[in-house]
């Protein structure tokens, strides 16, 4: 309103003067008495204007804290996103399957013989009929001679064998050692896990393939006179380049055999059982929580709020500036007038 009456005061200022010459005649040609005459009106007319000042005043000083505020937000928002992009979040998923890709066990038995190899199914295993003799191997195996990849001079031999698929049927392989004699005060055979054991068999260049596999993943040992069980799980890792690594974890129990044999032997008998523990497969991941879109819209939400206040604040002082105008212009007009 106030902008409006501006308007129409500059737009007709010639009406504006006659309205106020008739109004100077007709106060001057009444009489008031003493001391009325230039201090009720302009008193009145000083008091609204200066309320209307400081109530601007005020308004402008909360347009500038929120601007402040603003400023702040933008600040700790942008902030906030750059330490979100050094620091990702890991991200765990759960995938649930049926059967499992079969995985390959390496064993290093050294000295030892394999014995017997089956597959079980929902944690059966049947009591062994002739411990310590040759039985039926019924597993998949392959052997490999292949050089160390941390020395390059010493050959190892490895016996591959497929591990346990069918989760669901509690699927497992149960291997059985013989070790006649050996130099040794403790009697271990160590074994690895790699994840396919079908990449194992359709690899052109086996030797490279153990090579990789020993470099990458950890070995394990499984001791003599003891029945070593293994549960194993599969933890998959996505990589920021988009590849994928694959690892198992393992929780292994050891239950002590009792040998019933009837000659004091000093030969060691191994015993180990590799099933999977779970039907999921837990994949790993590094994820950003921070959103580019949602601090882009923040952003822009922070900025528009800033220029509303500003051209609140620049119409807020020129109103100001109008109105102080305004009040001069009448003053100088009644002083002119009385005098």
């Amino acid at each position: 309103q106030l902008s409006e009456d501006v308007e129409r005061v500059s737009e007709n200022p010639t009406e504006e003067r006659e309205g106020e010459m008739d109004v100077h005649e007709d106060s001057s040609s009444v009489i008031l008495p003493d001391g009325e005459l230039g201090t009720t009106t302009p008193s009145l007319r000083f008091s609204k204007t200066c309320l209307k000042n400081v109530f601007s005043v005020i308004l402008l000083f909360i347009y500038l804290l929120l601007m402040a505020v603003a400023v702040f937000l933008v600040y700790q928002t942008i902030s906030d996103f750059r330490e979100k992009l050094k620091h990702p979040v890991m991200s765990v998923t759960y995938k649930e399957v049926s059967f499992y890709d079969a995985p390959g066990i390496a064993f290093y038995p050294g000295k030892a013989r394999l014995l017997s190899c089956k597959h079980h199914y929902y944690d059966h295993i049947p009591p062994l009929i002739n411990p310590g003799q040759p039985g039926d191997i019924e597993c998949t195996t392959q052997r490999i001679n292949y050089t160390d990849p941390f020395t390059n001079q010493t050959m190892k031999y490895a016996l591959v064998v497929q591990g346990p698929r069918d989760v669901k049927k509690r699927e497992l392989v149960f291997l059985q050692f013989h070790l006649n004699e050996t130099d040794q005060d403790f009697s271990a055979i160590d074994y690895l896990l790699f994840s396919s054991f079908q990449e194992f068999v359709s690899s052109p260049e086996k030797e490279k393939f153990m090579k990789d596999c020993e470099s990458s993943y950890s070995s394990w040992k499984f001791s003599g006179g003891f029945r070593t069980w293994v549960k194993m799980s599969l933890v998959k890792t996505k990589e920021e380049d988009g590849s994928e690594t694959v690892e198992f974890k393992q929780e292994t129990s050891v239950v002590n055999y009792i040998d019933q044999r009837t000659n004091p032997r000093s030969d060691q008998l191994f015993f180990v059982v590799f099933e999977w523990k779970d039907p999921f497969i837990q994949t790993v991941q590094d994820i950003i929580t921070a959103n580019p879109w949602n601090m882009i819209a923040l952003l822009c939400g922070i900025f528009l709020a800033l220029f509303k206040a500003a051209d609140f604040a620049k119409l807020s002082v020129k109103w100001m500036i109008k109105i102080r105008r305004r009040h001069l212009k009448r003053t100088r007009e009644v002083t002119n007038h009385i005098s």
